[in-house]
C-alpha cells in the first residue's frame, strides 16, 4: 500500500494480564507452578526450550506460550531485542541435522527413498522458532502479537542474516494466515463502535483526520469507508479506504476534505474517488491487501451504486520535490518552452531553468501568487509525467504510490496542478496530486503490461505533457526513452512524424 500508519502504542499490553490470567489458572489446574518474569539470556532460553520440549498437553502448552508472551510484553525495548535475538539465533534449523538430511538422500537408492528423504530434509530445514511462533495464534490476541512482534523485529534488524531469517519466517507465516480469502470487508459508519473510529483517526496516514468533525464529513451519505479485518484481529483494520462520490473527476484534495462544503447528493454521483488508503499495521509489512481491498470496492459499490461508471484515485506524489532537487539542470531545461524560460528569467534573473525554479520555491507561498503559479506550472507537470517514468535501483516504478496502483492495473489519467496545497503537499509534491483510473476491462492487462516490462498505462492528457521534453539523456532524447515506457507509445511517436 501507499503508506503505512505507525502502530498506536502497544496496542496489545492490556493483554499481559490476561495471559497472566492464562498461565495462573493452568497452574492450579494442573498444580504447575508459574516460572518469575525474567528478561537474562539463560531464563529466557529456558522458557523457550520449555515451549517446545514441554511434557504435557494442550493447557499446559497454552500456559508455557502465555507466561513466554507475557514475559516479551513486559520488557524494555532492550529485553525485547535479547528476545527476539535468542529466538533468532539459538532457535534456528540445526545444521547437523541439514546434513545428516542431504547425505540421507544423496543416498538414496530409488524414487521411494527419495521421496521419504526429501521430506525429512524439509523438516530439518525448518527452524525451531517456527513452531514456537505458532503456538501463539491458540492465544486471544496470539496473531496480533506476532503482528507487534515483527513490528519491533523490522526496528531491531539492520543487515543481521539471523534476525533477516527470522524475519522471512515471519513473514511467511503471517502471509499464510493473512491470504485474502481470510479477510472481511466492513463499512465503516458513524455508528461503528467509538473504538474503531478512534483508530481510523489514529491510523489515517495520507491526510490526517484533525478532529471528530472532520471524521463526521469523511463518513457522510456522499462518503465512504471501508476497512479490512482479520477474524482473529476483530478490533484492528489492516487497511482501510476512504471514497468521495462525486461528479466528475476530482482534481483537488481540500475541497473533498472540507467540512464547510454542502453535502452531496451520492444519487448525482458518477465516479468514486478514492482519496486515502492506510495500511495500519507496520508488522504485516510486505504482505499487501491493497488490491483486494480496491477491487473489493469496487465490486461492492458496482452493486450497491450501479449508476457510479467511474472509479479513480485522487492521489499524492510523496517524493517528487526530492527527485526535483536531485535531478540534472538538463533535464530542467527541456522541460520549459523558451517563452517560459524566458519569463522565468526575468521573474528571477536566473540563467539555468533550474535555478530559477527554485528561486521561484523560496517564496513560501508561491503556490498562492497566480504569477509564479502560472511561470511553473507548464515545466512542473511536464516533470511530474517524467517523474512517473522513472525507475529505481531494482527497476521499479520510482514512485511508491505509482508502483501499488500500476501493479494493481490502474491508469494514470490526470496530473492535477496544485492539487493539495497543504503544508505536507506542497513539501513533498510542489502541490501536486494525481489520478489513477481503475477501468475494470483494462485492468488486466494494464498490470501485466506493467508486471512484465514495466510498461506505464497513461492517458492521452497524460502523454500530451510530454511532447516539450528534448535531448537531456544524450543519443536517445528524453521523449523517445519516455514513449517506450508507456502503454500507447510507439503510435504517439509514429504519428507524431
Amino acid at each position: 500500500m501507499p503508506e503505512t500508519s505507525q502502530p498506536v502504542g502497544s496496542a496489545l499490553s492490556h493483554i499481559a494480564g490476561a495471559w497472566r490470567d492464562i498461565a495462573q489458572s493452568a497452574s492450579r489446574t494442573l498444580g504447575l507452578s508459574n516460572s518469575e518474569t525474567l528478561v537474562d539470556k539463560k531464563s529466557l532460553k529456558k522458557m523457550m526450550e520449555s515451549c517446545l520440549n514441554g511434557r504435557g498437553g494442550e493447557v499446559s502448552a497454552r500456559m508455557r506460550t502465555a507466561e513466554l508472551g507475557q514475559a516479551y510484553l513486559e520488557m524494555d525495548e532492550e529485553g525485547r531485542k535479547l528476545f527476539i535475538t535468542l529466538l533468532a539465533k539459538d532457535f534456528c534449523a540445526s545444521e547437523e541435522l541439514i546434513k545428516q538430511a542431504i547425505s540421507e538422500f544423496e543416498s538414496s537408492r530409488n524414487e521411494a527413498e527419495r521421496v521419504i528423504a526429501a521430506y525429512h530434509l524439509r523438516q530439518a530445514a525448518m527452524p525451531g522458532r517456527l513452531q514456537l511462533l505458532t503456538q501463539f495464534n491458540a492465544l486471544p490476541n496470539g496473531v496480533k502479537f506476532l503482528v507487534d512482534l515483527r513490528n519491533d523485529l523490522l526496528g531491531f534488524k539492520g543487515k543481521d542474516p539471523y534476525l533477516e531469517a527470522l524475519d522471512q519466517d515471519l513473514q511467511q507465516l503471517l502471509s499464510s494466515w493473512f491470504d485474502p480469502g481470510f479477510l472481511d470487508l466492513v463499512e465503516m459508519t458513524w455508528n461503528t463502535s467509538a473504538a474503531l473510529l478512534e483508530k481510523l483517526i489514529a491510523y489515517e496516514a495520507v491526510h490526517q483526520i484533525t478532529s471528530w468533525g472532520d471524521l463526521k464529513n469523511r463518513l457522510d451519505s456522499d462518503r465512504r469507508c471501508y476497512a479490512l479485518f482479520h477474524p482473529r484481529m476483530p478490533d484492528e483494520p489492516l487497511a482501510f479506504v476512504e471514497v468521495a462520490l462525486v461528479k466528475g473527476i476530482a482534481r483537488n484534495v481540500q475541497d473533498i476534505l472540507d467540512v464547510e462544503a454542502p453535502l452531496g447528493n451520492s444519487r448525482d454521483a458518477d465516479t468514486a474517488i478514492f482519496y486515502s488508503i492506510t495500511n495500519t499495521q507496520t508488522g504485516l509489512r510486505g504482505i499487501s491487501f491493497g488490491e483486494q481491498l480496491i477491487k473489493q470496492v469496487v465490486q461492492h459499490l458496482s452493486h450497491e451504486m450501479p449508476w457510479i461508471k467511474r472509479f479513480a484515485t485522487l492521489s499524492p506524489v510523496p517524493a517528487f520535490r526530492s527527485w526535483l532537487a536531485d535531478l540534472g539542470k538538463e533535464f530542467f531545461r527541456d522541460a520549459v518552452t523558451s517563452e517560459e524560460m524566458a519569463n522565468l528569467k526575468k521573474k528571477t534573473g536566473a540563467e539555468e531553468a533550474k535555478t530559477a525554479i527554485f528561486l521561484c520555491f523560496q517564496d513560501k507561498e508561491w503556490f498562492e501568487n497566480p504569477e509564479l503559479a502560472e511561470l511553473l506550472s507548464g515545466p512542473l507537470m511536464r516533470l511530474c509525467v517524467a517523474y512517473f517514468l522513472e525507475k529505481d535501483a531494482k527497476g521499479r516504478a520510482l514512485d511508491p504510490v505509482a508502483r501499488f496502483h500500476l501493479k494493481n492495473g490502474a491508469q494514470l489519467n490526470q496530473i492535477n496542478w496544485l492539487g493539495d496545497t497543504s503544508e505536507k503537499g506542497i513539501a513533498q509534491a510542489a502541490g501536486m496530486m494525481v489520478n489513477y483510473s481503475y477501468d475494470l476491462a483494462e485492468i488486466e492487462k494494464n498490470h501485466e503490461g506493467f508486471m512484465n516490462d514495466g510498461t506505464v498505462a497513461m492517458s492521452a492528457r497524460v502523454r500530451s505533457h510530454l511532447k516539450q521534453l528534448g535531448g537531456a539523456l544524450g543519443e536517445e532524447t528524453t521523449l523517445q526513452r519516455l514513449r517506450r515506457s508507456i502503454i500507447g507509445g510507439p503510435r504517439a511517436e509514429a504519428s507524431s512524424k
